[in-house]
């Protein structure tokens, strides 16, 4: 029988084993890529989406634990990637192999949506479980930081700007 899903906003309907993990639903049947594979045991963090607005590691989630919920990911942030994380991210420079960079996009979004204004312990408690390979770690807090003056318009904090380094 087949499970109902609202992904990004659109109801669909996917006949698959209720026990699949949501990550596979989301990769391999609805052709959505942006959210990654790292570990499958819910240690990296690559394969955050946001259900009913909480991050949620989608390796670990059986798809018939989420049939109705709101589902987002990386592609349904924004529809052109103008979500203030994701710009962000750029102004900062913040990718480098770009793998992880979806999980923490989408733990960061929710951290600002549930604190707009989060402090440095706030930021390193929401994140400290999203792994990056190349350790871009500072970049990622002063991008989460100017993201938050982006959606409170408050100025922006002083520092390195636009990939300087």
């Amino acid at each position: 029988m087949p499970l109902t899903l609202k992904v990004n906003g659109k109801s669909i309907a996917v006949d698959v084993p209720p026990d699949m993990p949501l990550l596979w639903v989301l990769r391999d049947v609805l052709d959505l890529k942006g959210t990654k594979f790292g570990c499958g045991v819910s240690q990296c963090g690559s394969c955050t989406v946001h259900v009913n607005g909480h991050a949620t590691r989608s390796c670990m989630t059986k798809v018939a634990d989420v049939a109705g919920a709101d589902i987002t990911t990386i592609e349904g942030l924004s529809a052109n990637g103008t979500h203030p994380v994701q710009r962000a991210w750029q102004d900062v420079d913040v990718p480098q192999c770009g793998y992880c960079q979806s999980g923490q996009i989408m733990t960061a979004a929710a951290l600002l949506a549930e604190k707009p204004k989060p402090t440095d312990a706030d930021i390193d408690a929401a994140m400290s479980d999203c792994l990056c390979r190349c350790a871009t770690y500072v970049r990622i807090r002063e991008a989460i930081h100017l993201a938050a003056t982006m959606t409170t318009n408050a100025p922006a904090p002083a520092g390195r700007r636009g990939g300087e380094r």
